[in-house]
């Protein structure tokens, strides 16, 4: 009475989950999701914070506004900027105040916004060796970005090698130092 068809038998199986959490991350995936909400976690716990919706979703707020680059990006995509569309702050601030690893709470983000995980930390040269001729006009602005600084004037490739190069011992003292070619 009770026939099954080698069909529905393949179908059944393929809806029963496989071994692993399926929705794991792998490594390296939402770096900056990871990164930024491990690093705010843990200021919340050296400030002896007290672990609720309200005062983490202040802290979150306070944290973002001083963010830059991709941590800022990250808080625009949970609605945690001036200028976010959307607000999904309280899918941080809920799990972090009942101490869920920050890898489970970005994987659920992963879930609602997939271009959470899609951040990634941009790669920090390592001034000391780098031959800054060799770099883009693009890569010489971003390190003078990072280091909040411009180079009004600069019209060409040349003029932003000479003010990294000027600016170097204030920022980066120890690549000054080691270069040769100053």
């Amino acid at each position: 009475m009770w026939t099954v068809s080698g069909l529905s038998v393949a179908l059944a199986l393929a809806m029963v989950p496989g071994p692993g959490p399926a929705g794991a991350l792998k490594e390296g995936e939402c770096e900056v999701c990871v990164t930024f909400l491990g690093k705010f976690y843990e200021t919340l716990k050296e400030n002896d914070m007290k672990f609720n919706n309200e005062n983490i979703e202040k802290e979150i707020l306070k944290s973002c506004a001083d963010a830059k680059g991709k941590e800022n990006r990250f808080c625009y995509y949970i609605g945690a900027t001036s200028d976010a569309a959307t607000k999904m702050i309280n899918e941080v601030s809920k799990p972090l105040s009942y101490h869920v690893p920050v890898e489970k709470i970005c994987e659920k983000l992963k879930k609602k916004d997939g271009q959470i995980c899609e951040l990634r930390y941009d790669k920090q040269l390592d001034l000391t060796s780098v031959d800054l001729k060799k770099l883009k006009v693009k890569d010489l602005k971003k390190i003078l970005e990072e280091w909040g600084e411009s180079c009004k004037g600069c019209a060409e490739k040349s003029d932003f090698i000479r003010k990294i190069t000027e600016l170097m011992p204030k920022y980066a003292p120890a690549a000054a130092r080691a270069r040769t070619d100053l």
